[in-house]
């Protein structure tokens, strides 16, 4: 009996043991998950990034000279060091973006699936490379040389930088082996893409369409291989309407709204009014998308004929909310989309294009820089017809319009990328119109990079210098190796 009861007490002690190891388990949270739901977090935080109006993250509206801040001036001011900046524009990208879609591929690779169809995991396949190509190549036009060979390999802790110039071929490759391999008659991630809901034929007009922007990045560096790569584009096949954007729908319920409305509506913050830079170019070209742009002022202290009006604050200076024009009530709006790339675009780099010569681009420069600004009037919902006005006007129209083309062009893409802040960014620099002159308290000259994080500097230290003396000198002023003039 005896016996018995030992045997008994050592199966319940037993069984209380499994019992208690039972309680360490987590039972509300998946212990894996899916290549797809990797990617659909991925594009998501990606988008957030591009699109975001918190000054800890992404400041290019302000160094494009689009808003201006109210009562901090930081920003405005060109100082990227007191908020980290350049630490969370490579962190969120490094780690939210590009690690996720590293092991979205790795998941989906080794996934089997009940589709009978190679071609769908293909696909899914490719365009996870595709956004990872986007990705890196926003890495490069921001920094310059970056970890890219040894990133993401557990056997490199301290990763070294590679050259950017390296990096960015070896993308625009990727993107040639990417588009080989998409299948437009199979389908993809379906829902669990929020950027094409898994249209492929929609992907390969977005990948020829990044293989046109990063060909003609490196026109001014290397314009054997800048025509090369466009010219093997498949014009075709790129972006060549509004309803082709590369677009992220928000929704009305957090956490799925648009950042910009977390950043400001939902937080209750009055940071930011129009700059007197973007809205007097405006104001004096008569421009049709001012009242999508911006809201109106009562000016009728200072205009007695014209009530309400468009005001700018004088950029660098520190401005009164309530006194100058705010972005317009739609873009504070949870649903307003996120957009990455859009028909504009595709435009304007076809009439630059034309304009150099070597490219294999047909169409004269006037008519897709034509194509290109109707595109973008359209876009933000105004008329064909307000289109054919404003081209109408002396200082607009190609013929006449001041300066060569990268003048021409050039102002006209910094207008019509107001809400596309690193793409403004980019073109300035490339373009080198419209000139943009520091605030009064400017802490450096107009900043054409943004500097190496201080975590790179102190934890990577001898990559990062290595990096920093390539480049020559980790600066906000120092040119990367396509910003030539």
């Amino acid at each position: 009996m005896k016996k018995i009861i030992a045997i008994l007490l050592v199966f319940a002690l037993f069984a209380s043991c499994k019992k208690l190891t039972d309680l360490n388990k987590n039972t509300k949270d998946p212990s894996t998950t899916t290549g797809e739901s990797l990617f659909t977090g991925a594009q998501k935080k990606l988008f957030e990034q591009m699109v975001t109006s918190n000054v800890n993250y992404n400041i290019w509206r302000l160094i494009d000279q689009y808003w201006n801040e109210t009562t901090y001036l930081d920003e405005t001011n060109y100082n990227l060091v007191n908020r980290t900046i350049p630490d969370n524009h490579w962190d969120r990208l490094y780690e939210d973006v590009l690690k996720n879609l590293t092991e979205s591929s790795k998941i989906i690779t080794s996934t089997t699936y009940a589709d009978p169809s190679p071609a769908v995991k293909q696909n899914k396949l490719k365009i996870v490379d595709i956004m990872s190509v986007y990705a890196w190549s926003v890495l490069v036009e921001t920094f310059g040389n970056i970890p890219y060979s040894q990133a993401f390999n557990s056997t490199y802790v301290l990763p070294v930088y590679d050259d950017g110039k390296t990096v960015y071929k070896d993308l625009i490759a990727r993107l040639d082996v990417d588009l080989a391999g998409l299948d437009a008659n199979w389908g993809s991630f379906d829902a669990a893409d929020n950027m094409y809901q898994g249209d492929v034929s929609h992907w390969i007009k977005f990948a020829n369409s990044l293989k046109l922007r990063m060909g003609m990045v490196l026109a001014d560096d290397d314009p054997a291989f800048s025509q090369a790569t466009v010219n093997s584009v498949d014009f075709t096949n790129l972006i060549s309407s509004n309803a082709d954007n590369a677009v992220l729908i928000y929704l009305g319920s957090a956490p799925n709204t648009n950042p910009m409305y977390e950043d400001q509506v939902a937080s209750g913050r009055h940071d930011f009014v129009a700059a007197n830079t973007l809205v007097d170019t405006m104001n004096n070209l008569n421009d049709p998308r001012r009242p999508f742009y911006f809201t109106q002022v009562d000016t009728s202290s200072i205009d007695t004929i014209h009530k309400y009006a468009y005001l700018g604050a004088n950029y660098g200076h520190s401005s009164n909310y309530h006194a100058f024009s705010h972005a317009a009530t739609a873009m504070w709006l949870p649903t307003f989309p996120g957009t990455i790339f859009e028909y504009s675009e595709v435009e304007f780099l076809l009439a630059e294009a034309v304009e150099r010569g070597g490219y294999t681009v047909t169409g004269t420069a006037e008519s897709h820089y034509n194509n290109a600004i109707t595109a973008s009037i359209e876009y933000w919902g105004g008329a064909t017809s307000d289109a054919v006005t404003y081209l109408a006007q002396p200082n607009v129209a190609y013929a006449t319009a001041p300066g060569n083309f990268k003048q021409k062009i050039g102002v006209q893409q910094w207008i019509a990328y107001y809400n596309r802040g690193f793409e403004g960014w980019t073109e300035q620099r490339r373009m080198d119109f419209p000139v943009l002159i520091p605030g009064p308290n400017a802490l450096s000259a107009y900043p054409v990079r943004y500097t190496y994080p201080i975590e790179e500097q102190t934890l990577n230290g001898a990559n990062y210098n290595a990096a920093s003396t390539a480049i020559g000198g980790d600066l906000v002023t120092t040119k990367l190796f396509w910003d030539k003039y």
